[in-house]
């Protein structure tokens, strides 16, 4: 049997950036990804499905020097982001965190920038096999722990260290983590992908030059229904933008309270519309008086997963810690890390897999739980608060607190300038920001994470 020191189940961001620190830092290493088509790749590789954009801070998030990001990489500087409401809009032109990066942010080629952080782990000497997917992991805890993973040739690798990185939809990720549950209480109940993600949808369209915003997000909210559901635009290259939303999964009409109030349900609707209906829908209203959208506004069939369009799990639910005692880290989507608040989570992905691949390669992986709360615990901290705050949001909400943004050079992170302004903002901000701080209050200390080492058997 093939024997390595550290394993890595998922290609993705934090299985390449652990596979690059792990390799790095001298351990014998080695990443299984089972690889999916595309129309813009070649070969099989991760399923590199995002809407790909990275606000300022994010990229030290990320723990990158942005001057080594490839010029291919980045498809469009930003200067800000719109959030549009039924009624009412607001302009963000600072995220209000210190950054090192000079702008607002970028929107990113996903396949190409995951291309270069596999390229940066083969380089630092692991061994990435793609098209090899891993369909079983057991451990061994007798003496020091030990784990034999089974791939889908049949083969087995056994592997003193292993990093779960397989995204949210957790192929394997719960079963193994399974093992270490008691009764009544497994990982599977927290982060089974059918109640832990939203699910999102993109098309690739091209645009009429005249009504092309190549440096902002564009993001509708209480157009439609749903926990943190909402559609955006994000632009690309030449006047490509990917249009796409997020929802939640197995929401009906039936559980949608007043559908007559959001603008992208009609009275003729018995049952939600399909991401492709929404998406068209629109676009219909935002230009189709005076465009024919599917003539003006074409999809480009070359991009993306399956002619120019996508669908792709995000994780929406707060995170879990790893049973390090066993030797085990999750890192990326695959522990909650990602949101459906902000659309993604590529930075957090980054530096969690950078943590886990080093601290497993020095035999430090005991610390993996503490440290990746020190690096990002902020940022998960921030979006959980948010995405409690806004869980039963209805379009008059939106309204209610764009109401009072607008006209803001407000933040993304309300500690930043809306917390300098929300005295000369009024009574609406101080409400805003007395709901903010009782919801960070409430998740404090590391209170966001729904499942901790202490929980494991091992």
């Amino acid at each position: 049997m093939e024997q390595v020191d550290v394993a890595i189940v998922g290609g993705g961001p934090a299985g390449a950036s652990a596979a690059e620190r792990a390799a790095a830092h001298g351990a014998e290493t080695v990443l299984f990804e089972q690889g999916v088509p595309r129309e813009d790749r070649e070969t099989p590789g991760p399923d590199s499905t995002d809407a790909a954009g990275i606000l300022d801070y994010w990229v030290d998030i990320m723990d990158i020097d942005h001057r080594e990001i490839p010029d291919d990489v980045i498809l469009r500087e930003l200067s800000g982001t719109d959030f549009v409401g039924p009624k009412t809009a607001v302009e963000l032109n600072a995220t209000g965190i210190d950054s090192t990066y000079p702008n607002f942010g970028y929107t990113f080629n996903r396949t190409r920038m995951d291309d270069w952080l596999h390229e940066r782990a083969a380089d630092a000497g692991a061994d990435l096999r793609m098209g090899v997917g891993v369909t079983d992991l057991e451990t061994d805890l007798r003496e020091s722990p030990m784990h034999t993973l089974t791939l889908s040739s049949g083969e087995t690798v056994e592997a003193e260290y292993v990093i779960l990185a397989d995204g949210p939809q957790r192929r394997i990720t719960l079963e193994a983590l399974d093992q270490f549950t008691p009764p009544g209480r497994t990982i599977t109940e927290h982060l089974s992908p059918p109640d832990a993600n939203h699910i999102a949808y993109q098309e690739y369209r091209e645009f009429p030059e005249e009504v092309f915003e190549d440096d902002r997000l564009k993001f509708w909210w209480g157009y439609m229904p749903g926990e943190t559901a909402y559609p955006w635009v994000f632009p690309n290259d030449g006047t490509v933008a990917r249009v796409g939303l997020t929802m939640p999964i197995g929401l009906t009409i039936d559980e949608v309270e007043s559908p007559a109030s959001y603008k992208l349900l009609g009275p003729e609707d018995d049952r939600l519309p399909t991401g492709k209906e929404y998406i068209r829908r629109l676009l219909e209203l935002e230009y189709g008086d005076e465009y024919d959208i599917e003539a003006e506004f074409p999809i480009v069939e070359d991009r993306g997963k399956s002619r120019g369009t996508e669908t792709y799990p995000i994780s929406s639910t707060r995170p879990i810690e790893s049973p390090v005692g066993a030797n085990i880290a999750v890192a990326g989507g695959a522990m909650g890390t990602t949101s459906a608040f902000h659309e993604g989570g590529y930075h957090v992905a980054v530096r969690t897999g950078k943590i886990a691949g080093r601290l497993a390669a020095t035999d430090s992986l005991e610390h993996y739980n503490e440290v990746w709360k020190r690096a990002v615990g902020d940022e998960l901290l921030r979006n959980v608060a948010f995405a409690d705050i806004v869980s039963d949001y209805g379009p008059d909400d939106w309204d209610r607190v764009f109401g009072v943004l607008e006209g803001m050079t407000a933040a993304t992170d309300l500690e930043g300038q809306l917390l300098a302004k929300k005295y000369s903002a009024g009574l609406g901000a101080t409400k805003i920001m007395a709901a903010y701080k009782k919801r960070k209050y409430k998740f404090r200390n590391g209170g966001y994470v729904q499942f901790s080492e202490d929980e494991y058997i091992i």
